[in-house]
């Protein structure tokens, strides 16, 4: 296959990427609900509240089991406004970040509206999905980020100190765009985490996050896309508590059996950098799905972020067929996670059939209207 807006995909290659991307977002999202009623606590207070194995299974919170946060919710929405901006190219308004950010000022209504508005068809079919209409612990730095029409750049980012973790938990999709050069794509997914954090390592372990999907969508191993994407930020001011994190995380994988000791070690705080080690030692070091995933929660730091992380790595490099079936069963929001991936990976292999600067199938721009 090549690659770029020209790429000519087989079907053997178009199913393999489509279930990657159901991958990427529905493990992140298993990930995410896996953790949430726990993020926060030390072990000691999950396991005195689950037992001497810790979480194995969906607890319930926010009212049910399989639960998600806003970590999904803000995931949701980066895909839908990557494809509103290749639809946007046919009129020559090519401006990923913009269309991102305006897709995240969709999430953010979502955030203080009773539901969905029927008289805004602009907003696409996303924003009509009632479930969304719910706050699951989004964080200020988010809420104001995409609290006005404003933009932040990378010059004057808005919260410029922040370095928490909600930039980075929605930056996936952006790997996910593998016709693009990995460069570019650690690009813009700095460009989009600076609408809401201004602190190197956010914006940067975001970057980095987004290129080791890249690879794995592209079929790479998961130490190759750390590895590439550690010689990505070596390129970057600012790269180097990342980068260090990340190397401590490799450095981890040969120091024993895996555990909450080693995972605490390479952090236990929301700092983004720490949440993406832990992420990815995690990834690297589960036998499977179900075990790297329990590895992700079962700790004092935050859960939903590095379980979402988690699961998003391995979900992307497995499929989705590796993905715990129960535990799908039961997940938040499937079908809208499942009918986005595919809408997504239609776009990215069979864009110009849907759409093109002289013509367009109703159904797709009604879907993800240019306007």
């Amino acid at each position: 296959m090549s690659t770029g807006a020209t790429a000519v995909w087989g079907r053997v290659e178009q199913q393999d990427f489509r279930s990657r991307v159901r991958g990427c977002l529905l493990g992140g999202a298993i990930g995410d609900a896996l953790g949430a009623a726990v993020a926060g606590l030390s072990l000691e207070e999950i396991r005195a509240a689950h037992g001497t194995d810790a979480v194995t299974d969906f607890v319930p919170v926010h009212g049910r089991r399989g639960a998600v946060t806003a970590v999904t919710q803000l995931n949701l929405f980066t895909v839908d406004g990557l494809i509103r901006a290749q639809v946007r190219r046919d009129t020559g308004a090519w401006h990923p970040p913009t269309d991102v950010y305006r897709a995240h000022l969709r999430w953010a209504a979502t955030q203080h509206e009773w539901g969905p508005d029927e008289r805004r068809p602009e907003n696409g079919w996303l924003a009509r999905e009632e479930w969304l209409y719910a706050r699951r612990a989004p964080t200020r730095e988010c809420l104001t980020g995409f609290g006005d029409a404003t933009m932040g750049t990378l010059d004057r980012p808005k919260n410029p100190v922040a370095r928490d973790s909600a930039a980075l938990t929605r930056s996936a999709p952006f790997g996910l765009l593998v016709g693009w050069e990995p460069q570019l794509v650690l690009q813009l997914a700095v460009e989009c985490a600076a609408q809401t954090h201004g602190h190197p390592t956010a914006l940067l372990s975001a970057g980095a996050l987004a290129v080791m999907v890249h690879g794995l969508a592209r079929g790479e191993t998961l130490d190759g896309s750390v590895q590439h994407a550690l010689a990505l930020l070596a390129e970057r001011p600012g790269h180097e508590q990342v980068t260090e994190a990340l190397k401590q995380a490799l450095g981890s994988v040969r120091q024993g059996i895996p555990g909450p000791a080693l995972i605490e070690a390479l952090g236990d705080t929301d700092s983004a950098e720490e949440v993406l080690a832990v992420a990815v030692y995690c990834a690297l070091v589960g036998e499977d799905v179900r075990h790297g995933l329990r590895l992700a929660v079962n700790h004092g730091g935050p859960s939903a972020a590095t379980g979402a992380l988690c699961g998003t790595l391995l979900g992307t490099l497995h499929g989705e067929t590796a993905l715990p079936p129960a535990w799908l069963a039961e997940l938040e929001g499937r079908a809208t996670l499942l009918e986005l991936a595919d809408d997504f990976a239609m776009e990215m292999t069979q864009g110009p059939a849907l759409h093109s600067p002289s013509a367009a199938a109703p159904g797709w721009l009604t879907r993800y209207p240019r306007g």
